[in-house]
């Protein structure tokens, strides 16, 4: 399955790696963090590392490690504006519950 974007996220990171003026992808990962155990991580990548898996959506690349991939696969990253407020999306299939505040979550 993978990892995938919707074409706002691909567009967005895209552009923002043109500005930054370098980087091949977007990494995804999660950490243990927040009240419901875990928290999702996003950096811009310059280079791949050995137990990294590269996926290509909408023409940007997604790399995740191969650790977090279990907690990630089939999801999809959104960008969304919501009136003044507006950040990326998780629509990740594998959550079974998350915090109040949305930072968390646990599968």
């Amino acid at each position: 399955m993978g990892v995938t974007l919707s074409d706002k996220a691909a567009k967005h990171v895209a552009n923002f790696l043109i500005k930054r003026g370098k980087g091949i992808g977007l990494r995804l990962g999660v950490r243990t963090s927040g009240c419901s155990g875990m928290a999702y991580k996003l950096e811009f990548v310059d280079e791949v590392n050995e137990d990294d898996l590269v996926f290509e959506s909408a023409g940007v690349k997604v790399i995740v490690d191969a650790k977090s991939l279990p907690y990630l696969d089939g999801m999809e990253l959104d960008y969304t504006r919501e009136g003044l407020n507006e950040g990326f999306k998780f629509n990740n299939p594998n959550v079974k519950d998350q915090c109040g505040c949305g930072e968390s979550f646990n599968v």
